[in-house]
């Protein structure tokens, strides 16, 4: 079993990774605190609908907007430098709403300008956060390196929410701004430990045409291009999490919500927590392919039964598949795009994921409302199916990207080792 565990290897090899991952682990986990306490406050203070929708809405232009730029800015300056400045904004507005939560009449304008600015401050970051794995671990370790990072990300995205909403229920939304702000300070206390990584040669100024200059990159590389494309078509045309409420009183089991939405995110700890195999298969583009299709068929079988049993297992499968097709995509990108461009393309690749599940749900509640619930489900199933299946068979690049021949993964893998020598 030893082949198919998760490689901990760069944990103990790379002391300025192991720094970033125990940080990011504090981090994020108290991030998730924070992700349930927002609505939750503004539900207490609003009981509204509405309002509570509204704050992923204000959401999205930041994400977008400073996403691009993080991604010029992550080729431009230190990225330990641009993720240390973005996580201690990220905690100086968290105190903001502490304060704020401790208020006779807190404000509700301020917190929707807080959860934009939140958003803005994660699109500056994640670029560079992205970015400076290649740039701690060795080319080999990279596919290794890559898996610890999901995990730790799958970590938080349970834990958090679920002892968040425990906190909140018990102690209100002030105490998990508070649990947030106390993981922010030691994040920002182990990441300060981790060596400065500046560009390795001459940095483009953020600009437009810098920016212009990593899309056509992207879009000139078919092989990475198709990476994007099968995300985005598999994420909006068969992320049926906007359903689960009414997937779950339409099988008659209400109680089981939490199980919907925690499902696919088990699915993918299973994988990341068995991705040893994945070192040593090189047909990396396959393997994205296999998964995006995996994806579509197990959401398929999910939404075709009405038994809890069969749904539940359906979406791990489901998560599973997805993991396995990120980790892949993640391999692609870290070990094929050069560094002075690795922030750009990071921009690029936090759009991709984040944009898909989000145009994804307005897929899914349309779709159900125009026509039925199992249409929804099954036939952004069977779209995801058709559409991989397409995308596959007019990008041949992409379809048989082999990271051992690859001309972009070869250059890459020369150049990281001659750096490593010095």
């Amino acid at each position: 079993m030893r082949q198919y565990a998760i490689d901990l290897s760069p944990l103990k090899k790379y002391r300025d990774f192991r720094l970033l991952w125990v940080a990011g682990f504090f981090s994020y986990f108290g991030s998730m605190i924070t992700f349930v306490a927002l609505p939750f406050q503004i539900k207490e203070l609003t009981n509204s609908y509405w309002a509570v929708g509204l704050i992923g809405a204000v959401e999205i232009i930041p994400l977008i907007i400073f996403g691009l730029y993080g991604g010029v800015l992550a080729d431009y300056v230190d990225r330990k430098k641009m993720i240390w400045l973005t996580e201690f904004g990220t905690l100086f507005f968290t105190i903001i709403l502490l304060l704020n939560s401790l208020r006779d009449e807190p404000s509700v304008i301020l917190i929707f300008v807080i959860a934009a600015i939140f958003a803005a401050l994660s699109g500056l970051k994640r670029p560079s956060q992205d970015a400076i794995l290649p740039r701690l671990v060795n080319h080999e370790d990279l596919p290794s390196a890559s898996a610890l990072m999901s995990l730790r990300w799958q970590f938080g995205g349970i834990v958090g929410p679920s002892a968040g909403g425990i906190i909140i229920a018990t102690h209100g939304a002030g105490a998990g701004y508070l649990i947030d702000c106390i993981t922010f300070v030691i994040s920002l206390s182990l990441l300060w430990q981790v060596r400065s990584v500046p560009p390795l040669s001459k940095s483009t100024p953020p600009s437009i045409a810098a920016l212009m200059e990593g899309i056509r990159y992207a879009y000139t590389r078919k092989d990475l291009l198709g990476t994007y494309v099968v995300d985005l078509a598999a994420m909006f045309l068969a992320m049926p999490m906007a359903l689960f409420p009414f997937w779950a009183d339409a099988i008659g089991a209400p109680y089981a919500l939490g199980f919907f939405y925690s499902s696919i995110t088990i699915g993918a700890v299973i994988v990341t927590l068995m991705s040893g195999w994945m070192r040593h298969y090189p047909h990396h583009g396959r393997a994205v392919v296999f998964g995006a299709l995996g994806w579509g068929v197990a959401i398929v079988v999910a939404g075709s039964s009405d038994s809890l049993t069969v749904v539940i297992a359906s979406l791990i499968v489901a998560g599973a598949f997805d993991q396995i097709s990120a980790l892949f995509r993640g391999f692609i990108w870290n070990q094929s795009i050069p560094d002075e461009l690795r922030g750009r393309l990071a921009g690029i690749e936090m759009l991709s994921y984040l944009l898909g599940p989000l145009g994804g749900q307005a897929r899914a509640g349309g779709m159900a409302a125009l026509t039925s619930l199992r249409t929804s489900i099954v036939g952004g199933g069977f779209l995801c199916i058709g559409f991989v299946t397409a995308i596959a068979a007019v990008m041949p690049k992409f379809r048989n990207y082999d990271v051992r021949t690859n001309e972009f993964a070869v250059q890459q893998a020369k150049i990281r080792q001659n750096q490593e020598k010095i």
